[in-house]
Formats: structure tokens, C-alpha cells, sequence
């Protein structure tokens, strides 16, 4: 029991830093290469690497599709496609601001996800948790606006590319949420059949664009230039961070695994200063504030589950008396 605590805890930490410092770390490969070209390189060698793993673990007979193709096309084009491309493309666009734009958005996936389930499926979250997550978007917005927002408002080229790193966590978020409908596959099977499947809908769209003249294909040289970068991309944020948090989250919990979640923005905001990128006030303050509401809501939840664990021991224990 222990030894799968520590497994977990290793495996969520190691992603949640990977996610962190995927940020940075594209940025420096966008001097080279275009985001919607660096995404589908890398997932390209991820799903080959997936590919090989699921073939070599469960055989032939885990590619079939069981009737939930349409479903799998569909959550695998919102992480591979809307997620990968919308992120790094908003990040690009935004320029260094969106290093910290992008990774902010990125640590409100738990809150998104408080919203879209309670759009969705009527589940109305308590007070407290609805707090937490004002508390938190205003804390995203503190990072995205730089604390004018008015300024930002009027600002299309800080606006439009803001948004489409809006919808590309909500992208993740949904694909996150669908999981729960292949409940019977594994954590491996579901990442690499989604992956397969959203990663050659991301290569139609790169295709498109390439052909629209919107994008124009990297060099030889480009490609070789960020090599070390794809190298990092592919084995961390692509491989280990998508399994490890998958296998992560089954070991402690999605509750416990959650509070990693934090990491994500502090790694960022860590390398960002390092690599010498101008870090505001409000990029620190937008940071604590989101952090602070995770650790709250975390907090508070799990004091609820605990009061509602008591008072149902209590009534077991008064059905037994009686």
C-alpha cells in the first residue's frame, strides 16, 4: 500500500512538473518551427511509441474499437487536436506573455471541470467550491490581463489567442471526463487509441493550413534545431505525463491526485524566470491566488466526504440498534 502511495505521488509529481515546463520550453521551439508542425511531430512519435507499448502489452485485439469509435474519434480530437494545437498556437500568438497564459489556464483544469460537470450533468457544487473557483479564474485573469483589463478587452491579438487557449483546456477537460466511458479499458488502451485517432485529425488540419498558406512546412535544419526540444516534449509531457497521471490518479485518487496540480503553474513560473522572461506582479499574485483555491477546495472536500462518511457510520450504527 505504501509502496503504490509513493508510486502515485512520484508518477503525478513527475507530470504535473512535465506539463509545467512544456510551456517554456515551446516557447524557445516556436523561434524555429510553427506550433500546429511542432505538435504533430511530436505526437506523431508519441503514438508510435504508445502504438508499440499497447501492441507488446495487450495484443492485436486491444485496437479494436468495440463500437465506441465515433466516441473515440471524438474526446481524442478534443486532447490532440483542440488541446495540442489551440495551446501552443494561443501560446505562440501571445508571444512571451503566453508561456504563463498558457501554463495558468492549464491549473484551472479542476475548476473548469467543477463547471462543465455542473453545465452538463445539473451537478450543482457547494458554495464554498464555487468561491474557490472565482477566486481562481480571477486569478487567471490577473496573468492574462496583466491587471489592465480594458487594455486586454480592446486588444484582439492578446484577446482571440487567450480564448483559443480557453478552449483548448476545455478540450482536455472533456477528453478527461470521457475517460469515464471506456471504464473498462485500460489507462494505456484509452491514451493510445485516442491519441492515434485525435493525432491524424491534427494532421488533416496541419495539412489544410499548409495548403491555405496559413503555414508553411519547417526545414530540414528547423526541424533539427528543436530536436532537443521534441526529444523532451515527447518523453515527459507526452509519454510519461499522459500514462504516469493516468496511472497516477488511479493510485491516490483524482482528490489527492489533483493538489499536484499546483505545480504546474510554479514550474513554469520558476523556468520562466531562469530563462531571463520578464515575470509581473501579477503573474505571481495570479499564481497564489489559483493555488490558494485549489489547496481550499482540496481542503474543504475532503472534510465533507469525511462529515458525510461519519454521519453515514451513524446511521448504519442506529439501524443496527434499532
Amino acid at each position: 500500500m505504501r509502496n503504490s502511495v509513493l508510486l502515485g505521488t512520484i508518477l503525478c509529481f513527475i507530470a504535473a512538473v512535465s506539463w509545467g515546463a512544456m510551456f517554456p520550453v515551446a516557447h524557445a521551439a516556436f523561434k524555429h518551427i510553427n506550433p500546429f508542425y511542432f505538435t504533430i511531430i511530436r505526437y506523431g512519435f508519441v503514438t508510435i511509441i504508445l502504438v508499440a507499448m499497447l501492441l507488446w502489452k495487450e495484443g492485436k485485439h486491444a485496437f479494436r474499437f468495440e463500437g465506441k469509435g465515433l466516441r473515440l474519434w471524438f474526446f481524442g480530437t478534443m486532447a490532440f487536436t483542440v488541446y495540442n494545437l489551440f495551446i501552443f498556437w494561443g501560446e505562440d500568438l501571445l508571444g512571451e506573455s503566453g508561456v504563463m497564459v498558457a501554463s495558468i489556464m492549464e491549473s484551472l483544469m479542476p475548476m473548469i471541470s467543477i463547471v462543465i460537470v455542473w453545465t452538463i450533468y445539473k451537478k450543482r457544487p457547494h458554495l464554498f467550491t464555487l468561491i474557490c473557483v472565482l477566486v481562481s479564474f480571477i486569478g487567471a485573469a490577473l496573468v492574462i490581463t496583466k491587471g489592465d483589463i480594458k487594455a486586454f478587452l480592446g486588444a484582439t491579438d492578446h484577446l482571440i489567442p487567450s480564448i483559443l487557449i480557453l478552449i483548448a483546456v476545455v478540450g482536455w477537460v472533456i477528453y478527461t471526463i470521457g475517460g469515464s466511458e471506456f471504464s473498462g479499458w485500460s489507462a494505456l488502451r484509452y491514451s493510445t487509441l485516442s491519441c492515434l485517432l485525435g493525432t491524424i485529425t491534427a494532421v488533416v488540419i496541419t495539412v489544410g493550413a499548409t495548403l491555405f498558406g496559413y503555414i508553411s512546412i519547417p526545414s530540414v535544419d528547423s526541424v533539427k534545431e528543436v530536436s532537443p526540444h521534441l526529444l523532451f516534449m515527447i518523453i515527459f509531457p507526452g509519454v510519461i505525463a499522459l500514462l504516469g497521471w493516468n496511472i497516477g490518479v488511479s493510485l491516490l485518487t483524482p482528490l489527492n491526485a489533483l493538489l499536484f496540480i499546483n505545480f504546474v503553474p510554479v514550474t513554469t513560473l520558476l523556468i520562466s524566470i531562469f530563462q531571463g522572461n520578464h515575470v509581473t506582479k501579477f503573474d505571481l499574485l495570479g499564481t497564489v491566488l489559483i493555488i490558494v483555491a485549489l489547496l481550499f477546495n482540496n481542503v474543504f472536500v475532503r472534510m465533507l466526504q469525511k462529515k458525510e462518511s461519519f454521519q453515514h457510520v451513524q446511521a448504519n450504527l442506529s439501524e443496527s440498534i434499532s
